[in-house]
């Protein structure tokens, strides 16, 4: 919920009791689509991302309020106060993505809706009903032989016809609780040595075959993937900035151009680390405001 307090925005968010005040010089109201892919990686139909981000005198942008906003509603309500609505560009998503990732220092975001919290007792609940239910499952087959087993079997196609195997495989099964952890800890022992750049959840950075760049933003994102080399286009080397509060990495070709911003933590030596094994240049500094402005603009893509 947005609301003026003289000249002064008050962006509320009741959801996650939190309260945001700033000054804008503008509004950029943005929609783009945004690449989806599956648990294989195999691409989907494209989502629809919306919202309406605050931004400073220099452009950088102050919040972001993803979701649906009516341009008619944004407006009016900017224009009680005098302040400029700026739409984002149609087609190409990637200079809207760009334009979001130019953070200024203190940047946040509101979604307005509350995070989802699994609790300790309800994991445990599910993951003794997943146990009882396969031991039970063992009981009657071999207490009733093979009739109980057929009739088992094809209850299994019938849920497999109406619901995705992935969903029931999540729900259903205890081994998703079991191989979660298991997997999270041959990330972390992957990133030790060098392997990949950045937490399990991502966003990561890994080099697949053919000395190929995937950027993994995290599900259901799909990766984006950049050729390692000395073309024009080719990833080169890293930057890991850091300007003010604000912290993220830039991926360079051979010529300085920015091909990627990521902003967000990267841990400088894992950074490193990374780069060495993989042949690619790196640097760690803080960057000017002039050099920050500069550098975010320029950039081909970027993670918002």
């Amino acid at each position: 919920m947005l609301t003026w307090d003289g000249g002064t925005l008050v962006a509320a968010d009741p959801a996650n009791a939190r309260t945001v005040r700033l000054t804008p010089a503008a509004f950029h109201h943005y929609r783009y689509e945004q690449a989806i892919a599956d648990v294989s990686g195999k691409k989907r139909e494209p989502t629809v991302v919306g919202g309406l981000a605050v931004l400073d005198a220099d452009g950088l942008v102050l919040l972001d309020l993803p979701g649906e906003w009516r341009g008619w509603e944004v407006a009016r309500f900017a224009s009680a106060r005098g302040v400029p609505v700026h739409d984002g560009p149609t087609g190409r998503p990637e200079p809207v993505r760009v334009a979001l990732a130019r953070r200024a220092p203190g940047w946040t975001r509101l979604t307005g809706r509350s995070r989802p919290r699994s609790s300790r007792r309800r994991r445990i609940a599910v993951l003794c009903l997943g146990v009882g239910g396969l031991l039970m499952m063992a009981y009657v087959t071999a207490t009733l032989g093979g009739v109980t087993w057929r009739g088992l079997s094809w209850l299994g196609r019938l849920l497999l016809d109406v619901v995705e195997a992935k969903w029931l495989l999540v729900l259903f099964s205890p081994l998703a609780f079991l191989l979660t952890p298991l997997r999270r800890q041959l990330h972390r022992g992957r990133a030790r040595r060098g392997a990949v750049l950045g937490p399990p959840g991502g966003p990561f950075l890994s080099v697949g075959r053919d000395d190929v760049l995937c950027v993994q933003p995290g599900p259901p994102m799909a990766a984006d993937r950049l050729t390692i080399g000395l073309g024009p286009r080719d990833v080169a080397s890293l930057l890991v900035y850091r300007y003010e509060s604000l912290r993220g990495l830039f991926v360079f070709d051979v010529n300085g151009r920015p091909l990627r911003h990521l902003p967000g933590p990267w841990p400088p030596e894992d950074t490193h680390r990374f780069a060495v094994r993989h042949g690619l240049g790196c640097e760690i500094r803080a960057l000017s405001r002039e050099e920050y402005s500069d550098l975010t603009a320029r950039v081909g893509d970027a993670l918002p």
